[in-house]
């Protein structure tokens, strides 16, 4: 039994081993690790509610602030962990404080992937990732001001309904060929564009960023060049353009990695003795049978908990069907499974009534589906695909058919 757990990062994975080590009975010693000065707050907010000011900072809190006392957990916030000794056993912190382990939780999470052109580091550009980059951003909105937004993913978006909502001026840039390509398809990309549109938000595909033009004598930005040649005033920029695993500290100990920290059915890592939750692990799905790496909170949340049950003894496999969530506007779209390697889309309901559902099947068998504001679809979709379920064509794009019946 494991005697001294380390956990690195402080998000919602990292919480969630805790939590759990502790309601399970785990009596031994807790340090959790993070390198941000704030107690562990949940992100999704930050680009909807709290950017738009109608969320308290103290709201944003996974756990109150007395939690951590009350639990027994060292909380070593604002430091970063510098090193990793698989084989002695410790992690090294930036002030050189070395905390032994006999386990040690990887939830480092991820961070934006930046944007490798003239002008990124120009004032007035920003990514949203911490709490205090969405502070940031805030402070510089005014009705009127020109935002461009690169990138028409989750977040993009999101910040450009956010930003629509507080009366700025918004232009999405997406290199590709349609909003949010890497997890949608064609029909929820189209709803999407033409929402924001209705909304006074210009959407431009086929956009690459070749520059940010600044004002020599302010330092600021003011415009945004692309590679068609197109420029696109700005007072405020933010990058979207995704993130990245981080997983530094996993490599340089020598950990397997490949688009994050490998683990396998139990999120264990090549390592003994050493775990790997959330953003950062690329886990062994069973659901799918390959390798993935989810960014998701329900993602981190069950995986802290699979961590902590195999911790404390009990072999748990990770084999949740991941979902994931945007709100947009009054648009509520939920995600369930993965559509990777989809072959047919089927429609349920009409997008003009903007309740509707895209379901994603795979050689007949239901792998994924998009619900916009049709949480009975989400819902039993969850059941369904868990069990490998492949529905009748025709009664699925029934919506007057509940979807536990179209099988």
């Amino acid at each position: 039994m494991y005697q001294q757990i380390v956990i690195a990062g402080a998000g919602q994975a990292a919480v969630q081993t805790v939590d759990t080590l502790r309601r399970r009975g785990f009596g031994g010693q807790l340090a959790l690790v993070g390198d941000e000065p704030w107690l562990p707050y949940q992100r999704p907010p930050l680009s909807k509610k709290y950017l738009g000011g109608g969320l308290e900072r103290e709201r944003l809190l996974i756990r109150p602030a007395q939690y951590f006392a009350e639990h027994r957990v060292q909380a070593h916030l604002g430091r970063r962990i510098s090193a990793i000794a698989p084989r002695e056993r410790h992690v090294r912190l930036d002030d050189g404080l070395v905390l032994p382990f006999d386990a040690l939780v990887l939830a480092t999470g991820s961070r934006p992937r930046r944007l490798a052109v003239p002008g990124a580091d120009l004032a007035g550009v920003y990514c949203l990732r911490t709490i205090e980059d969405a502070d940031r951003i805030h402070a510089e909105c005014a009705p009127g001001r020109r935002l461009v937004i690169i990138g028409g993913g989750y977040i993009g978006l999101e910040v450009a309904a956010t930003m629509r909502g507080l009366g700025l001026d918004v232009t999405v840039l997406e290199m590709t060929s349609r909003v949010m390509s890497r997890v949608t398809c064609p029909q929820v990309s189209a709803f999407y564009e033409a929402e924001h549109a209705r909304a006074g938000v210009r959407i431009r595909c086929n956009e690459t960023v070749r520059a940010l033009h600044g004002d020599p004598r302010t330092g600021r930005v003011r415009a945004v060049l692309t590679e068609h040649g197109e420029e696109y005033p700005a007072e405020l920029v933010l990058v979207g353009v995704g993130v990245v695993p981080a997983d530094e500290l996993a490599r340089e100990a020598g950990l397997d990695c490949e688009n994050g920290v490998v683990t396998d059915g139990h999120c264990r890592t090549s390592a003994e003795g050493i775990y790997a939750a959330g953003d950062c692990a690329s886990h062994l799905n069973r659901q799918y049978g390959r390798h993935l790496r989810l960014e998701s909170v329900d993602n981190a949340f069950e995986q802290g908990t699979t961590v902590a049950l195999n911790l404390l003894g009990t072999p748990t496999p990770h084999d949740k069907v991941p979902w994931f969530w945007s709100d947009q506007f009054d648009l509520k779209l939920i995600i369930v499974g993965v559509a990777y390697g989809y072959d047919t889309v089927i429609l349920r309901g009409a997008p003009a009534a903007r309740s509707f559902s895209a379901c994603y099947l795979r050689d007949g068998e239901l792998i994924a589906i998009d619900s916009i504001n049709a949480p009975k679809d989400q819902m039993a979709a969850r059941k369904l695909i868990a069990a490998h379920a492949r529905p009748d064509p025709a009664r699925l794009a029934d919506s007057a058919i509940a979807l536990r019946d179209t099988v």
